[in-house]
């Protein structure tokens, strides 16, 4: 009777130890199925990758960034990156006009 009793305490033990963030009788861990409650979302998950920048910004900021630098190296660099871009050409007539 002693060793039983003693093996209930142990089990006990290590169930009080475990902490409540491991997993319990329903699968889940309980962290998360609180932040799931908290926002409504039950069963749907954030997206693990955020969403693609529009590249036409992305084009746009870079080509900004080379007019601040003012510099040929700045502009032949935009170029080698985006020529087919329309910003290109802008950027053709400012190397021209550094180069004058």
């Amino acid at each position: 009777m002693k060793l039983h009793l003693t093996s209930i305490g142990l089990v006990g033990a290590v169930m009080a130890l475990s902490g409540p963030d491991h997993l319990p009788l329903g699968g889940v861990p309980v962290m998360v199925g609180r932040a799931n409650a908290e926002n409504g979302d039950e069963g749907r998950r954030a997206p693990s990758v955020p969403p693609a920048r529009d590249p036409a910004v992305a084009v746009a900021e870079e080509f900004e960034l080379a007019r601040q630098k003012g510099t040929a190296e700045a502009f032949e660099l935009f170029i080698a990156r985006h020529g087919d871009d329309p910003l290109a050409e802008k950027a053709r007539a400012e190397l021209k006009r550094l180069s004058r």
